[in-house]
């Protein structure tokens, strides 16, 4: 007895469950984190609470608590947790500027290549063949600039993450470029968050005391009556936020010169 070949809409079913497992998965994994409330362990509060224990933890094992730092930054980048800003802040609270800038790029760039990788799999393949003639000639323009943009997109801090994350996915960037362009537009963002954690010690010890304190006199409703409050969204100053969009300006001009060299040639 022999058996034959898978038939056509078998082998497409097969290639359709193996393009949208990855992206199954992760919407998966979103959702148990949300409804678990993992997403509440990244806040100051936590880190705050905990701070003389994990100091004294990486002084004793640095190389595993930076890896477990690493790895919880990539983990809450790939699934779109709400924290970036405070796990930035962390790096260089806990590590210091000089470890902290690195090992937050290095994280963020693979976190978000493990997100761009699985939208390009599982949606970017059917977008394109399903594309028009105005979204794909949107897409070949994109590409021709992908750099420029996509250092736009990454220096100046307006654009949700997750979403830089997919849209060059979409568009049909290629891998290396997506690399080198999310690793080099978030140097300066987490260079400046980085070093205003690390110099953020004695706020944090300070606060823990008012909240101790406040605990200790308000046995009776100590959630409502004591909040523990680091107002990390103050942060992003006006200030801040204009040298970014400068800086993004700044990386749209290749783009610029290229698309004005190409209207001379036409004229």
């Amino acid at each position: 007895m022999t058996t034959g070949s898978p038939s056509p809409e078998t082998t497409t079913a097969a290639n359709g469950v193996r393009r949208w497992l990855p992206a199954l998965v992760l919407i998966g994994l979103m959702g148990a984190g949300y409804a678990l409330g993992w997403h509440h362990y990244l806040s100051f509060k936590t880190i705050g609470l905990n701070y003389e224990y994990l100091q004294a933890y990486i002084a004793d094992h640095f190389v595993l608590a930076l890896a477990i730092f690493m790895a919880i930054y990539i983990a809450a980048v790939a699934l779109s947790a709400p924290g970036g800003l405070v796990m930035t802040l962390a790096g260089g609270l806990l590590f210091g500027w000089r470890v902290g800038i690195p090992a937050t790029v290095i994280a963020a760039t693979i976190g978000a290549s493990i997100v761009f990788l699985i939208a390009r799999t599982s949606f970017g393949d059917a977008l394109a063949a399903k594309a028009g003639p105005a979204l794909a000639k949107f897409r070949d323009g994109f590409k021709e600039n992908a750099l420029s943009y996509l250092l736009f997109l990454r220096l100046v801090p307006v654009f949700p993450f997750f979403l830089v994350n997919i849209a060059p996915a979409l568009l049909n960037v290629p891998f290396r470029t997506y690399v080198i362009g999310t690793f080099l537009g978030i140097i300066p963002g987490t260079a400046a968050f980085s070093f205003t954690g690390a110099g953020l010690g004695s706020v944090v010890e300070a606060q823990n005391k008012i909240y101790q304190d406040c605990l200790a006199a308000q046995p009776a409703d100590p959630d409502g009556a004591c909040p523990y409050t680091i107002d990390t969204s103050a942060l992003l100053t006006k200030e801040l936020l204009a040298a970014f969009v400068l800086l993004g300006v700044v990386a749209l001009i290749p783009a610029a010169l290229k698309h004005l060299r190409g209207r001379n040639a036409q004229g």
